[in-house]
This record gives C-alpha cells, structure tokens and sequence, in this order.
C-alpha cells in the first residue's frame, strides 16, 4: 500500500508596499487642476458672504424669477464684468508675468477705485486679502502686498491676487480670464438660488445660459483698450448702496 503524497504549500512573497510618490512642483500640475482649485467654492476667501446688490433687487422686485435672476448676472457681467474686471484681470497678468510692480500697483488702485459703493470695495478687499493669505500658505508671497495682508487700509484687490496665482502657475491669460468669470457667475447664481428663491435645476439652467457669454466677454476683454475700460452698472450700485442700510439681510454688507 502506497503512503499518500503530501500536499506542499507555496510560500507567494508579497511585495513591500511601496512608499507614496513625493508631490509634484508646480510645474508638473495641469493648468486645468490648477484652474479649478482656485474657481472652487471650497476656497476659504468668503466669497458666498456677498450678492453684490442681488439681495436688495429681490427685495425691491426686481428679480423675482429665473428670467430676471439670469437678467441682472447677464446685464452686470455685459456692463461690468467684461468692461472692467476681466480686462484689468488681463492687464494685471501681463504685469505679474514682468514682476511689473508700478503697473500691478496702478491697476490694483484702479480697480478698487472703480467700485461705485462702500460694500462693494469691502467686498473686493477681503477677497483680495483672503485669497492672498491662501496663496502665502502655496509659498506664492509677493514683495507687493504682505503675505500676511489684512485687507484693510488701500486693499488688494481679489482680480490682483487671482492674476498672481496665475502669472506664477503659468496659466494661459484667456483661461485665467475664463475661470475668473466663471467662479463670479457661480457665486451670483448660488445667491440668486437662495434669495429669489430658485429651484438647483434653475441655478444650473442660469449658468447653462451664461457658458457662451462668459466665453465671449472674455475673449473681449483681451481687446479692450486701457481708454475704454469702465462700467455701465448703475442699477446694481443703487442696490448695493440701499443694501448697505436693508433692515434685514443674509448677506454682508
């Protein structure tokens, strides 16, 4: 009688687990991933604590369903966005691109000075500033403004410290442009959503509609000469100005 085999077992080497790969430099990462860190909502800078005057035209009537809510961003962003912020957006990309520091200075003061309200400015000043503290933490400080820049006194305006993160990330200026305009019509389309109020299925349809104005207003702002930038907005600093003293509201003034 033959004795039974005995089954020998194959001892498998597991690999070692192989350490994480180091962090790519700024250089490595994509302009898209970049684009879209600095478009998120999840950006510690505020920017959902302002309806520009939105508030105060709902208040008033003036919006009070999606056609007016898509109205009043479409009208700011035709006579205001793409006449003022997006070419001087342009202009401040092009100066940080030089390490330009006269012409990234002039442009800053312009655009605050160009911010028709109290609220307004503010507004434009803690963007700026937080969003300069966010980049500080990138390593990305400026000689300019401190890295660690309240906000307060002459200000930094939030197109002034967008324009830094894209000049030292190298991203396109059109893209820059873009991706600005963008996160501005978000942000308008979340307060209309809350405010009006609207349905998420209206929010998304407004910012459907807007995908091919935004593309086009910032192709034009590449092309607006320094004598024709401006603002043709005056509704929008009525309500802002009346926003400021509204008995009640959700968002800062």
């Amino acid at each position: 009688m033959s004795r039974p085999r005995m089954r020998t077992r194959t001892r498998i080497n597991t690999p070692e687990p192989r350490p994480a790969a180091a962090p790519a430099d700024c250089g490595s990462v994509p302009q898209l991933l970049r684009l879209l860190h600095l478009a998120s909502p999840a950006l510690p800078i505020g920017a959902f604590h302002f309806s520009q005057g939105l508030e105060y035209a709902v208040d008033a009537g003036l919006v009070h369903d999606e056609a007016g809510a898509l109205d009043w961003i479409d009208g700011i962003a035709g006579a205001g966005l793409a006449t003022l912020d997006l070419p001087v957006l342009h202009r401040l990309h092009a100066a940080w691109l030089a390490d330009d520091a006269t012409a990234v200075l002039r442009w800053n003061q312009f655009l605050l000075a160009c911010r028709e309200t109290a609220e307004l400015r503010e507004e434009d000043r803690h963007l700026g500033g937080a969003l300069l503290r966010v980049l500080a933490e990138f390593g990305l400080d400026t000689g300019i403004f401190a890295a660690r820049f309240s906000g307060k006194g002459a200000g930094v305006a939030h197109a002034t410290a967008f324009a830094l993160a894209c000049a030292r990330w190298q991203i396109a200026p059109l893209a820059a442009l873009q991706t600005y305009a963008w996160a501005w019509a978000e942000n308008q389309v979340l307060a209309a959503v809350k405010l009006v109020p609207l349905g998420q299925s209206a929010g998304q349809r407004i910012l459907h509609a807007l995908h091919p104005r935004l593309g086009v207003y910032s192709i034009r702002a590449t092309e607006v000469l320094d004598s024709d930038i401006g603002i043709a907005t005056s509704l929008q600093a009525i309500a802002s100005a009346r926003h400021e003293t509204q008995y009640s509201r959700r968002f800062r003034s």
